[in-house]
């Protein structure tokens, strides 16, 4: 269920299109995660995250704001029978680019450490299949990451500046998700990422990871 907004932005909020860095892009998602900006390019016009996200917001502002910016994120959630009769099971997992060499360097030491799930990939990893999320049924529903060509970065980001286009292009994606199912394992996807976007200098990073 998505989070229905006081107003309805018909039109992108021109800040988007002013954006000039990953970095820029990031702090404008982040105002969006706290409802500051009715829209993101991509997502559905006037409706900010999805009511299940709530609480995990704080955590994702700040990651966008240290230069992980998010596209996608979910809580973890015990298995439970959906609208369909069926049984649904959810993983913790988060994905978003990454270009600062040392961020993506810390965000996958850590994930490795505590035993998640990681992808990285970029435009030209063509064999990357993602991480499956969400199983319906026993059968896998969602999935987070995975290859995505040129076409489908842009649609995306439909109207941004194109200098934070060119830093999508140039970044890495990285999905991070729990090893298992269920609200208790997720718990470590949130404490890995507040644990690193913790220790990165105020402004957010700089350097260059190609």
């Amino acid at each position: 269920m998505k989070i229905r907004l006081p107003f309805l932005e018909r039109r992108l909020d021109r800040r988007w299109k002013t954006a000039a860095t990953l970095g820029a892009l990031g702090d404008l998602m982040a105002l969006w995660l706290e409802g500051e900006i009715a829209s993101w390019p991509g997502y559905a016009p006037g409706y900010g995250p999805d009511e299940e996200t709530r609480e995990l917001l704080p955590t994702l502002a700040a990651a966008n704001r240290a230069g992980y910016v998010t596209v996608a994120s979910q809580p973890g959630v015990d298995p439970e029978i959906g609208f369909d009769g069926l049984i649904w099971q959810q993983k913790a997992a988060v994905e978003g680019f990454v270009r600062d060499r040392n961020l993506l360097r810390d965000l996958v030491d850590a994930a490795y450490a505590e035993g998640l799930d990681i992808e990285v990939a970029d435009t030209l990893d063509t064999g990357e299949r993602g991480i499956v999320v969400t199983l319906r049924g026993g059968e896998p529903h969602t999935g987070f990451g995975g290859y995505l060509n040129g076409a489908e970065l842009r649609g995306m980001w439909p109207g941004i500046g194109s200098g934070a286009l060119d830093d999508v292009f140039r970044s890495a994606r990285i999905t991070l998700a729990a090893p298992e199912y269920g609200a208790a394992a997720g718990v470590r996807v949130w404490q890995v990422l507040e644990s690193v976007i913790s220790r990165v200098p105020a402004g957010g990073t700089t350097s260059d990871p190609r």
